[in-house]
């Protein structure tokens, strides 16, 4: 029964708030004639801006995000060429994430740095749950196989301190960088404020969710170490 619970809970946590983002998105990404230029292009101004020339803006596949190995602002294609309140809002957004790298910003290095680790952690994790039924039969002894669940239970845990780490990151970006330099350089109207907030909480929420997910997932891993 609990198990049931915990699996229905993360696929709660999962669908419910990814749905939200991209009603919220997708309703803030009508072309706006009142927009005067696209995600692209204010990106670039806003970069031009603060000083930080050599960093770049690309249209990508991959999703919005800031590369601070390439020091790139990458756009999907539809906020790189967008002239939408979610445009500029989220392409504001990621010149945060400039902002931050170019300000030496802790927390985002140590996310950085997090992200590679928790790659590779994962991956032993994985290989690791797949090792323990062999590791019992071969070795016939409950300890060695409880060794090795422990340590993919410790792989699985890097991924939910990257989402720790990445909600404050996230939210800097957001409502101390994005939000104050679009109203007070006006770049949108007062009355988009509350909206581009909206479009900024619902991308937060997807951090929290995650974190929240993944912190399910290893008490539901050392639930079983503990059997």
């Amino acid at each position: 029964m609990w198990i049931v619970l915990i699996v229905g809970l993360l696929l709660l946590l999962l669908v419910v708030p990814q749905f939200w983002v991209r009603n919220v998105i997708r309703r803030y990404s009508a072309p706006r004639d009142d927009i005067p230029g696209t995600g692209g292009q204010l990106a670039r101004h806003l970069l031009d801006r603060f000083g930080l020339q050599q960093v770049g803006v690309e249209s990508t596949d991959q999703g919005d995000h800031y590369d601070p190995r390439d020091r790139v602002v990458r756009l999907s294609a539809e906020h790189y060429n967008g002239r939408s309140l979610a445009a500029v809002t989220i392409a504001a957004h990621e010149v945060g994430h400039a902002l931050q790298d170019a300000q030496g910003m802790g927390a985002l290095r140590l996310r950085t740095r997090l992200v590679e680790l928790a790659g590779a952690a994962q991956k032993t994790g994985v290989l690791s749950m797949v090792a323990v039924p062999l590791m019992a039969v071969v070795s016939r002894s409950a300890t060695a196989a409880g060794i090795i669940l422990l340590l993919a239970v410790l792989g699985f845990a890097t991924g939910f301190l990257v989402h720790l780490v990445t909600l404050p990151v996230e939210l800097d970006a957001s409502f101390r960088r994005a939000l104050p330099i679009l109203r007070h350089g006006r770049y949108i109207a007062d009355d988009d404020g509350p909206a581009a907030r909206r479009i900024l909480q619902a991308a937060a929420l997807t951090y929290v969710a995650a974190s929240v997910t993944s912190m399910l997932s290893i008490w539901r891993w050392i639930a079983i170490l503990r059997r």
